[in-house]
């Protein structure tokens, strides 16, 4: 397990004052990247241990805890996809075998039906962490109300999510929220420093700020040079070869590609109206020229398709004609003149 990360002690604070008067249910908010599965992963390793420490976190050498570090704490259980379950584990899918879901199921929830109605093992608690809370389908949410409803004592759902907005209104009502703030631009810089990472300025842009997205973009070599790739191609509108950029991008997942586009996009705009560069500072002054020859209405209508194409990014009939409509959707943008 890891320690709380140095942005968190306030919500950890939060999180002790509520050990008196317990809620069924707790639902941790806040953008993606900024450390909350991990902080629920402490909250319920909290909750099980059999002898805390006077900080309230847990001991790491009680059973408890190490039933919670192997994985087979009688007491825990973790919903997740099982496209997240295996990218935890490392595994890679064979050539031809099924994409693994992106869904929570509603076999997943009813299967909380047992573990509610069991005796906790240890005598304690019973913790159910869900993770990311969103990924729910319409049966699954459901199903996951009627046991939020009628909860069982002495165990809590903590439900993790990074877009409550997508939650049932129902749900929300059922549970006590926590939101986790995002660290300061200061507090994830220095972490960023002690995890060894060169130049985090940059990279922590390219993340939205988020730290541990930063990490990961850190650790993928493969994913920096590819992201600096992609913005010499487009950063040349008049330039680059649309499909053959698309050829290059098509096995890379649909969601990034976006992601980058809606970041640059940003800086456009932002450049354009208050001469401010956001994700991108270390190509100011090229942004500031880009954005002057752009129609502040084009740029907006791009934008919104990128918002299109971001809700339909996990289903796509085929990455390299997505990548080649929004490319070519890019580029006609680009050189409409205002």
């Amino acid at each position: 397990m890891n320690k709380l990360y140095p942005w968190q002690n306030v919500s950890w604070q939060r999180w002790i004052g509520l050990r008196s008067r317990l809620p069924h249910a707790i639902l941790l908010k806040g953008p993606q990247g900024i450390g909350k599965f991990d902080f629920a992963k402490n909250l319920a390793l909290s909750l099980l241990c059999e002898q805390p420490l006077m900080n309230g976190l847990a001991c790491q050498n009680c059973p408890s805890c190490l039933w919670f570090q192997q994985e087979t704490h009688p007491d825990f259980r973790l919903l997740q996809p099982d496209s997240l379950a295996e990218q935890e584990e490392g595994e890679e899918r064979e050539a031809g075998k099924k994409k693994p879901s992106q869904q929570i199921s509603v076999d997943q929830i009813r299967g909380l039906a047992n573990f509610a109605n069991l005796s906790s093992h240890r005598g304690g608690h019973r913790v159910v962490l869900i993770h990311p809370a969103e990924a729910m389908n319409t049966n699954a949410a459901n199903a996951l109300l009627k046991t939020l409803e009628e909860p069982s004592e002495k165990m809590l759902i903590i439900l993790v999510s990074h877009k409550p907005q997508q939650l049932l209104p129902t749900i929300l009502s059922r549970c006590m929220t926590l939101a986790m703030p995002m660290p300061t631009h200061e507090e994830s810089i220095n972490w960023l420093k002690q995890q060894g990472i060169p130049h985090p300025e940059v990279i922590l842009a390219q993340a939205g700020f988020a730290p541990l997205q930063a990490m990961l973009i850190a650790e993928e070599n493969a994913t920096a040079e590819e992201y600096n790739y992609f913005l010499q191609q487009i950063r040349q509108p008049a330039k680059f070869d649309v499909l053959a950029l698309a050829e290059k991008l098509q096995k890379t997942e649909p969601a990034k590609i976006i992601h980058w586009l809606q970041q640059w996009c940003y800086d456009l705009n932002s450049a354009k109206l208050s001469g401010v560069v956001r994700y991108n500072s270390e190509l100011t002054d090229l942004i500031k020229n880009l954005s002057g020859s752009i129609s502040i209405f084009e740029l907006m209508r791009y934008q919104k398709e990128l918002l299109v194409a971001r809700r339909e990014a996990q289903h796509p009939l085929n990455p390299k004609l997505l990548f080649e409509s929004l490319l070519l959707s890019y580029r006609q943008m680009m050189m409409t003149s205002p």
